[in-house]
């Protein structure tokens, strides 16, 4: 039989490498017979609000319907709490849904799509999967460098993609900063702003991006039930935007892309601001337990504002995560988003989190080192994180 793929997938499809999930814990201890821990996907470890799972669990019966398509209940909520019209608000299976929906309906080829190397690489697939053309601009200590950005835009750009906090490195930059790089944005131009880590960041000039779509710009805000709400596996997200904008990607947008056990579980996670606090109190006290402990170690690694860490090696690092794998533990090699010699760890429990040092502690003195000169190279690093 003839494989007519290669004449009917356009070679900008062809030439994309796909999103390669972690390993599911279940895998991985599947494979190596203990009980494993995964600090690998930036989950929340404290698990799903208990509202939200009752929620579910009474939803689930009425599981034979579709869902309400247009979301109505948990839209009319988030309009609310973000004082916004329900018109400005769209769901998505996940925020991942509307990275891909917003490229779709900016972009065409000829057009240019621009974020920065190091952030998350579903940003470049959006962009690459409409034909259009790709910048990235690099970071400069870890973050978005706005500055370059807003110079250097090629006169075709139509769509912008910025992460803050940003994956993997968990640096951010200020509201102060995001006023004057859009000011230096043509406003034509859509500029998608992903706050997933929002709920994590205690910065009081960190955010005010909602107030900034009241105002009418040309800016869509992503957030997610994914992470400080625990619904990752329920795959809920929602946008805040120009409400004409909605209306655009509402026409390209699945019918029913959110399940009705889904749009449940977050209207009640919602309510659950006791489920939030913990998790947020919880996250930041694994932050200075695992800062603590890379320190002792002498292990570089950035200062994160949201729920993980990017540790830094001198070496690459897929040996270093294989080993850690031996011990139970999952963490994320940083290759693939353009960090070959870091690694990123999920802020977990503090058991989790103790897990994971004990594990690097042992690792790194089995490791065989070429020379000592290789052995500082690869262990030894600041005190004060990068």
């Amino acid at each position: 039989m003839t494989d007519f793929t290669h004449e009917l997938v356009p070679p900008y499809i062809r030439e994309l490498a796909p999103y390669v999930p972690g390993k599911p814990i279940e895998e991985v201890e599947r494979e190596l017979n203990m009980h494993a821990i995964k600090l690998a996907s930036n989950e929340n470890p404290l698990g799903a609000s208990p509202l939200a799972i009752a929620a579910a669990q009474k939803a689930l019966a009425a599981s034979n319907r579709y869902p309400d398509g247009s979301g109505f209940y948990l839209r009319e909520a988030l309009a609310k709490k973000h004082g916004t019209p329900v018109e400005s608000i769209i769901l998505g299976g996940g925020s991942t849904e509307l990275i891909d929906l917003s490229a779709r309906i900016a972009l065409v080829p000829g057009d240019c799509g621009v974020t920065s190397y190091g952030s998350f690489p579903l940003y470049y697939i959006a962009i690459r999967a409409t034909g259009a053309s790709f910048l990235d601009v690099p970071m400069r200590d870890y973050q978005f460098d706005l500055e370059a950005i807003a110079r250097d835009l090629p006169e075709e750009t139509k769509l912008i993609f910025l992460a803050n906090p940003n994956n993997p490195t968990g640096t951010m930059f200020s509201a102060d900063n995001l006023d004057t790089f859009l000011a230096r944005v043509p406003e034509h131009i859509l500029v998608v702003l992903d706050e997933a880590y929002y709920d994590y960041v205690d910065d009081p000039n960190y955010s005010r991006s909602i107030d900034i779509v009241r105002g009418g710009r040309n800016l869509l805000v992503l957030r997610t039930f994914s992470k400080v709400y625990g619904l990752a596996g329920l795959r809920i997200g929602y946008g805040i935007g120009p409400a004409a904008l909605l209306a655009e990607m509402n026409k390209i947008r699945g019918p029913f892309n959110t399940s009705g056990v889904a749009q449940a579980a977050a209207l009640a996670a919602l309510d659950d601001t006791e489920h939030v606090r913990r998790s947020v109190e919880s996250n930041r006290a694994g932050l200075a337990q695992l800062a603590s402990g890379l320190h002792s170690l002498k292990i570089k690694f950035v200062p994160s504002v949201a729920n993980f860490l990017l540790v830094i090696f001198g070496t690459d690092t897929e040996p270093l995560v294989e080993e850690l794998l031996k011990h139970g533990v999952i963490v994320r090699p940083m290759r693939w988003m353009g960090f070959p010699t870091a690694l990123r760890v999920t802020v977990g429990t503090h058991e989790e989190n103790e897990k994971f040092l004990r594990a690097l502690a042992e690792v790194r003195a089995s490791l065989p080192l070429r020379s000592a000169a290789h052995a500082r190279t690869i262990i030894e690093g600041d005190t004060q994180g990068i």
